[in-house]
């Protein structure tokens, strides 16, 4: 299948991952950096995705909304929108205004100025994620993108590339997944140090 190269050896697929990873710290940098700006201006982070990158988006919106909470009573907190995870106002948009819109068009009713856009597309290709990037645009949001391969459009309209240069959409998938916990993992300490002020 394309896109999903197989690997000899689980020695051979855990090198590859190794050899990625290095080179990806300033991508990590970046998004935490993003993250903890909405976090401190007190911004609205929505997430999309489709596939696995779905599963992924909502996964980290769940690690941004509760995975950062050192104590559960804190204050102050990320707010945080998953567009995967309303399937029946996701499949609403579908039948009645085409799959290319499920995203944009749940962000219409909340997104503002300043909020975050985090969008995850292995090929960075996909129409409803382009579209959604489109409407952030237009409302003044910053754009995370994350990717794979080449990047794809994605990549050239995002503000913070998070982007893995590799032409593998599992592999892609995992990094990302590290990358997501990278975030959280420094994200708590910084909204601890928020809270205790």
């Amino acid at each position: 299948m394309k896109g999903y190269p197989t690997y000899a050896t689980s020695a051979d697929y855990l090198r590859t991952v190794c050899d990625l990873l290095p080179g990806l710290a300033g991508a990590g940098d970046a998004l935490v950096g993003a993250l903890a700006s909405a976090f401190d201006s007190g911004r609205t982070v929505f997430l999309a995705g489709n596939g696995g990158s779905a599963a992924a988006a909502s996964h980290f919106a769940q690690d941004l909304a509760k995975g950062t909470l050192a104590d559960m009573r804190a204050r102050r907190r990320f707010r945080i929108i998953p567009l995967t995870d309303n399937i029946g106002y996701i499949t609403a948009l579908a039948n009645d205004e085409g799959y290319e819109h499920i995203f944009e068009h749940q962000m219409r009713a909340f997104a503002t100025k300043g909020d975050v856009l985090v969008a995850v597309s292995g090929s960075g290709n996909s129409p409803n994620i382009i579209n959604a990037v489109n409407l952030a645009r237009e409302v003044g949001m910053t754009v995370v993108g994350v990717t794979g391969f080449d990047g794809g459009k994605l990549r050239r309209m995002c503000d913070v590339q998070v982007h893995v240069p590799i032409d593998d959409m599992g592999m892609c998938e995992a990094i990302h997944g590290v990358l997501f916990h990278l975030a959280m993992a420094r994200l708590r300490e910084h909204v601890t140090r928020a809270n205790a002020v």
